[in-house]
Parts: C-alpha cells; structure tokens; sequence
C-alpha cells in the first residue's frame, strides 16, 4: 500500500498523524479484504482549503470534516470483483497498485469535532480516515440503511484497532 500525505496546512496533532494514517488504511484494505495492492492520496488542509473544494466538486458552501473521492465504481459497494478488468487505467504502471482515490481532512475540523464529541483528535482522525476509506470502497449513507450499515463497519474497525472514545 501507498500512502501520499500532503500538508496544504499547519498540522498540529500530538500523535504520530501518518504512521496512524498508514495504520489505519492498510487495517481497513485488509478489514475489507481488498484483494489488491492500492494506492491513497491523503490531504490534509484547512477550513478554507476544504470549504473551497466541497463548494467547486458538491456545490456545498461550507467547511466540511472529510470529503472522499474515489477513483473506482462499484456495482455493489464493498465488491471488488472484476475491478481488474474493468479499471486497468486505474493501475500505476509504476508499481501496479490499483488507484482507490483521495481523502481531503480538514485539520480543524478534527480539533473541533473531537472536543464537540468528547473523544481525542486521535480517534477523530481515525474515524474521518476510515469513514473515507469506505466511501472510497464504495459504502454510502444516503439512506438509514446505509448509514447503519457504514456506522458498524466503522465501529468494527475502530474496535479493532483498538482506538476508541
């Protein structure tokens, strides 16, 4: 797995912020059984920075926590079945890693929310990562199903993790 983190802003977290990134999206591939090798551009900016691309990308005008773009569609989320075959542009002919796409965090966002929650910027960050890295394998929450089904995954591999409230 490959990991690309871009600083777009000052990033103030008192932990290991890209060891747990890589941590946490190599454990959710795996949790997921994706069954290649993948590649993850991660950005981490700010209000303004993130508030500008979800206004350009989802004609949303407002800051956001994460958005998620991911580079793969899926007939049904979380099925990896024929991806090589219908995604071989999506390839890195470099190092044959499949392309999954992009998180954007905002790290503000994470220092609001962990304190708005109760929770460490820690596990704020986790759970911005792994919440993105299923929208990347196709997961939504456009109904409560959906939304029910994403929040356990969620949970699941948090638990796993072992990082918690």
């Amino acid at each position: 797995m490959s990991l690309t983190i871009e600083e777009e802003t000052t990033v103030d977290f008192d932990f290991p912020y890209q060891e747990l990134a890589n941590q946490v999206i190599d454990f959710t591939i795996e949790h997921e059984n994706f069954p290649y090798e993948a590649e993850v551009n991660l950005t981490l900016t700010d209000n303004e920075g993130i508030h500008e691309i979800n206004q350009m990308y989802r004609d949303i005008d407002r800051p956001t926590d994460v958005l998620s773009f991911p580079m793969l569609s899926y007939e049904t989320a979380g099925d990896f079945s024929g991806l090589e075959d219908a995604y071989d542009d999506n390839f890195n002919p470099d190092t044959g890693e499949i392309m999954l796409g992009d998180i954007i965090i905002s790290v503000p966002k994470v220092h609001e929310q962990a304190k708005e929650y109760g929770h460490s910027d820690k596990r704020e960050y986790a759970f911005l990562i792994v919440h993105s890295m299923l929208h990347l394998f196709g997961y939504d929450h456009m109904t409560l199903e959906e939304a029910a089904f994403m929040e356990q995954k969620q949970r699941d591999i948090l638990e796993e993790l072992n990082i918690l409230r």
